[in-house]
C-alpha cells in the first residue's frame, strides 16, 4: 500500500465539457480562467487539449432536435504557480473568453 502520493504541479489539469456552439471559440494554446471555492483569486490556464469527437450528455437519442447535447471534452493546464491551489478532482468553474 503506497505511503505516499506525488503530483508534480505539471502533470494537474482541467477538464472540462464545452458544448457544440461554443466549441469554434476555443483553440489549443489559448488562455482560459477558472476558479474553485475559496480560492482568492481566478487561476489562469491554456487550453491544452480539445477532443475531436463529440458525447452525449447522456441520456439521449441522437436527433436534429437533440444536437445541443454534444460535448467536447478540454483540457487545461494551470499556470505552475496556480497548481498549488488546486486539488485532483476539485470542482472548477470555467470561464471562457
Amino acid at each position: 500500500m503506497p505511503i505516499v502520493k506525488l503530483l508534480p504541479r505539471d502533470n494537474l489539469k482541467l477538464r472540462f465539457f464545452v458544448p457544440q456552439p461554443r466549441l469554434g471559440a476555443l483553440a489549443v494554446g489559448q488562455r482560459i480562467s477558472a476558479h474553485c471555492d475559496g480560492c482568492a483569486a481566478d487561476i489562469a490556464a491554456t487550453v491544452s487539449f480539445i477532443a475531436s469527437e463529440a458525447e452525449f450528455t447522456p441520456p439521449v437519442i441522437y436527433s436534429n432536435d437533440t444536437r445541443s447535447k454534444l460535448v467536447f471534452m478540454v483540457e487545461a493546464r494551470p499556470a505552475a504557480d496556480a497548481a498549488t491551489r488546486l486539488h485532483p478532482g476539485q470542482p472548477v468553474v470555467v470561464r471562457l473568453p
